[in-house]
């Protein structure tokens, strides 16, 4: 690649990562000249640095900012304000009373069973009160109203103009579907074609999949929250249940596909015999999952899905396992468990997805 187009790929990623964090900027610009209109012109107070930090901080940069998080930002900053506005004011600035200022200020929050957001806020706040910004001679609680003010105002906004929790939802969403969908199909390609290297490519890749699944279930959470304080986003929390309920299971489909993904590469690079079925039922349970991502992003309940995902249970029978070896028998085992898995993601219950598998030890008459 050129340098000219790797410059061109670079701007462009950078443009659309400015657009993804484009509402949250717009929400902490308007918190913030909120803020100060409102203790400057509506209070009266001639410089209220505090008001548009406190509505900054209470916003955050970092898209789906939870509602809970930008509470305890702005008691961390109102109580690291109020506190060292009324120690400076009588005891001056200076090492040992920024020492004293910081532990007292800390000791609060603690003391009003806070969490560690509010202890650090109460912190760093009354350290920027103690140096760069000691009282004035009026003093008081005039900064500590202000960082309410600020808080306040940061709230509103978000509730007002909320990001948009279905978008990180999809986005998320598409990323987890899609390792999940790639180590699938990577396992297909292996077990069909006897590549151990293969193999191990994929469940190297498959192990950095845990991280993908964090990231989707903040976005979940942060976006469920967003819909029940923000009023225009409340019709989306159907679609975010319908996201919620399929997070675990298909957590816990990647967890099997890791050790799928193990027990075929041990099966490979001990020569054990391949189920001629396999690696075409591992495919079909990729498609699943796509068919699955795409679902859930329209917002339709994904019936498409859940039929390729108990086409494939239904076919994972328990002869496969006389095809194999211990390690493919434990490959064949996980394709059936993740086929529950997806049934589940897909909105079935646990009783009902395992309904759809062959019985493991059928009966003998």
């Amino acid at each position: 690649m050129t340098p000219v187009l790797r410059l061109r790929e670079e701007v462009i990623r950078r443009i659309r990562r400015l657009l993804r964090t484009g509402v949250p900027i717009v929400q902490c610009a308007i918190a913030a000249g909120v803020a100060w209109f409102l203790a400057t012109e509506v209070i009266g107070h001639p410089k209220p640095f505090f008001a548009p930090i406190a509505a900054v901080i209470s916003l955050g940069v970092s898209l789906g900012q939870r509602m809970r998080r930008a509470l305890e930002l702005v008691v961390g900053v109102s109580i690291g304000i109020g506190v060292g506005d009324i120690l400076i004011s009588f005891i001056g600035t200076g090492s040992w009373q920024i020492a004293l200022v910081v532990a007292l200020a800390m000791s609060t929050a603690v003391l009003l069973d806070s969490g560690a957001i509010i202890v650090l806020q109460a912190a760093s706040s009354s350290v920027l009160v103690a140096t760069l910004l000691p009282p004035a001679s009026a003093g008081g609680l005039t900064r500590m109203l202000d960082a309410a003010i600020g808080g306040l105002v940061g709230f509103v906004v978000a509730a007002l103009l909320p990001a948009n929790p279905l978008a990180v939802a999809h986005r998320n969403g598409r990323l987890v579907l899609g390792a999940l969908a790639d180590a699938l199909r990577g396992i297909a390609g292996a077990v069909s074609r006897s590549d151990v290297e293969r193999a191990s490519d994929v469940l190297a890749d498959a192990r950095k999949s845990q991280r993908l699944v964090e990231e989707f279930r903040t976005a979940l959470e942060a976006g469920l929250e967003i819909s029940r304080f923000a009023p225009i986003r409340w019709r989306s929390r159907g679609e975010l249940q319908r996201y919620e309920s399929a997070s675990t299971p298909i957590d816990r489909a990647l967890r099997n596909t890791r050790v799928l993904a193990r027990r075929a590469m041990a099966a490979l690079r001990d020569d054990e015999p391949v189920p001629r079925p396999l690696p075409g039922l591992l495919e079909e349970l990729a498609g699943a999952v796509v068919l699955l991502r795409d679902e859930l992003a329209s917002g339709a309940e994904p019936m498409q899905a859940r039929e390729a995902a108990r086409s494939v249970a239904r076919r994972s029978t328990v002869e496969l396992l006389g095809e194999g070896d211990f390690s493919m028998q434990v490959v064949v085992l996980q394709v059936r468990s993740i086929a529950v898995d997806l049934l589940q993601a897909s909105g079935l219950s646990r009783t009902e997805a395992s309904a759809a598998l062959p019985p493991l030890h059928p009966e003998v008459e």
